[in-house]
């Protein structure tokens, strides 16, 4: 198991917010719990210094591009990129540093997996540099992936089926527990077990992180096989977890 460290960007600028509040216009501001004027690039050197990899830059909106290639452009091939990727500029992307891809809204239609868009991805940048977003929330006792800011429930459960039939298709899953993103009010225990159950390939949690002992929580619930990435609680974002022990964690248990 890995600590996965994040750069989310939002107008520029590197920020945590509580992923639910995130819509498509301004006139709802999304709530945000940190903001900060240290740049993306800062970060990312930060990241590269402490070994950390498989870290994900996510634009949250547009007005990001500039911010994203310089966080890529300061730990090439470090860092996965996620934020409206399409065929058209994946590849730019990915030859700006990036390691791999993240994608979710792209490869859905109507709530449903389009498997030709998906098949179109595969072949634009490879199986290997493909990593699919599976954010999703609960109803009805179960796991829903959502899109389109997190606002959109589709009609694709995570369960076993889902996760064993798209992993043929990507190299990673990156899973935000959307209910909890951002909260600081414990993580998704049942999510991440499904996910240590199941997930054929690598996997990163994130979502409501609020403790230290969080990393060892997922460790064992995921089997030792579901990464995790804690952001708003971390120090360096304005939280109460010391960065340095995370760090220390994970050169001690990855």
């Amino acid at each position: 198991m890995k600590f996965r460290p994040c750069i989310d960007l939002r107008q520029g600028k590197v920020v945590q917010i509580i992923g639910g509040t995130l819509k498509d216009t301004d006139t709802q501001r999304p709530v945000t719990n940190f903001e900060t004027e240290k740049s993306p690039s800062q970060y990312a050197k930060m990241y590269q210094s402490d070994k950390l990899t498989g870290g994900h830059v996510i634009s949250l909106g547009p007005g990001n591009t500039a911010s994203a290639l310089a966080a890529l452009a300061a730990y090439p091939g470090g860092l996965q990129i996620g934020g409206g990727i399409t065929p058209a500029n994946a590849e730019n992307f990915l030859n700006a540093g990036a390691s791999h891809v993240i994608v979710t809204s792209y490869v859905f239609s109507d709530g449903k997996i389009d498997q030709t868009k998906l098949d179109t991805l595969v072949r634009a940048v490879g199986k290997e540099n493909l990593v699919l977003d599976l954010s999703c929330r609960q109803r009805d006792g179960k796991f829903w992936i959502v899109t389109d800011r997190w606002q959109q429930f589709t009609d694709v459960a995570v369960n076993r089926e889902t996760i064993t039939t798209l992993a043929a298709s990507c190299d990673e899953f990156l899973v935000h527990g959307v209910d909890v993103e951002g909260m600081m009010q414990g993580i998704q225990t049942e999510l991440v077990e499904l996910l240590g159950k199941y997930a054929p390939i690598p996997v990163t949690y994130a979502g409501g992180a609020n403790r230290f002992s969080d990393l060892e929580t997922v460790k064992r619930l995921g089997q030792n096989r579901v990464d995790l990435t804690i952001g708003s609680a971390l120090d360096i974002f304005g939280g109460g977890i010391s960065y340095r022990e995370v760090v220390g964690w994970h050169q001690t248990n990855s």
